[in-house]
């Protein structure tokens, strides 16, 4: 039997590289950034990014073809980029996780599966970003046999959405009075634009 390889892109998530082994999957993982020449990749057969800290090239993206996909914690097209949990309150938007392809574009891809989240006020940030980290390793082990069998059609990602960097954040670091504590009550709006004036 061959044996099915994964290169995990990210922090090392050992019940996840378990899991995936009692499915018959052999991880292995890295944080570096990766080249078309990085010897790995012509032995594994998906790549899977979860926290994962560099864009991946389109050289690489290319030997891959649907075979590469992001664990995000957002509601996509919602918060793509840098600090999607705080940006889903700072803007009000939609919250959740998605699982997604990854394309060229940064968190753009065709989404294979998602689950929508409602936040009680008596959440924090920290609070609310560990709900979603276990709602999206969840969601990843209860659809990953079907995405890896390619029983999941993906579909284009639909509406406008909202896209932050890493530099959208500093205008609004002085609401985060309790870092990870801060109360996601005290943030709900706060980054909404005000509309223009019409005199």
């Amino acid at each position: 039997m061959t044996i099915k390889k994964i290169l995990w892109l990210g922090p090392k998530k050992p019940e996840l590289a378990d899991w995936l082994e009692t499915q018959g999957w052999l991880v292995f993982d890295t944080e570096g950034a990766l080249s078309p020449e990085y010897p790995i990749l012509e032995e594994v057969d998906w790549l899977i990014s979860y926290g994962y800290r560099h864009i991946i090239r389109p050289d690489v993206l290319a030997l891959f073809p649907n075979r590469a996909l992001n664990l995000h914690i957002s509601y996509l097209p919602w918060n793509r980029g840098a600090d999607p949990n705080l940006w889903s309150f700072l803007e009000d938007s939609p919250k959740g996780v998605t699982i997604h392809l990854i394309d060229e574009g940064l968190d753009t891809g065709p989404i294979l599966a998602q689950r929508e989240i409602v936040f009680g006020p008596g959440h924090t940030l920290g609070t609310s970003y560990k709900l979603l980290c276990l709602e999206i390793e969840s969601l990843f082990m209860e659809t990953w046999p079907l995405i890896a069998q390619g029983q999941i059609e993906a579909k284009m990602q639909t509406g406008e959405g909202s896209f932050h960097k890493v530099k959208h954040k500093a205008p609004f670091a002085h609401l985060l009075h309790s870092s990870w504590e801060t109360p996601v009550a005290d943030l709900v709006g706060k980054g909404i634009k005000e509309p223009a004036l019409i005199n």
